[in-house]
């Protein structure tokens, strides 16, 4: 069973820096992709950065000021967030993509930025 688990959220002022961490259980050859996408109160779940074969995109919002990096050996994603602002504030949830087409989400994790 593929487990997907976030870690790294928090409360922070604006300006200010947070790191999200993610693992995913399974081979890592099996794993197309790995994104982060967040969920604000009552908007719907969208893109923040997502990373595969090597390659990289970004919302809008997030180029410039957050960096997401995966870490081939051991399945892992992480999403370096600099510059935060209160609109960041979300649930960050963490999604790999496997090469069977088939998704799988973390909990998510909660990041609050304080003006």
């Amino acid at each position: 069973q593929v487990q997907v688990v976030e870690s790294g959220g928090g409360s922070v002022q604006a300006g200010g820096s947070l790191r999200l961490f993610c693992a995913a259980s399974g081979s890592m050859f099996n794993i197309k992709a790995m994104g982060w996408y967040r969920q604000a109160p009552g908007k719907q779940r969208a893109l923040v950065a997502v990373t595969s074969g090597g390659s990289t995109n970004y919302a809008e919002s997030a180029k410039g000021r957050f960096t997401i990096s995966r870490d081939n050996g051991k399945n892992t994603v992480y999403l370096q967030m600099n510059s935060l602002k209160p609109e960041d504030t979300a649930v960050y949830f963490c999604n790999a993509q496997y090469y069977s087409g088939r998704n799988f989400w973390g909990q998510g994790t909660q990041v609050t930025v304080s003006s």
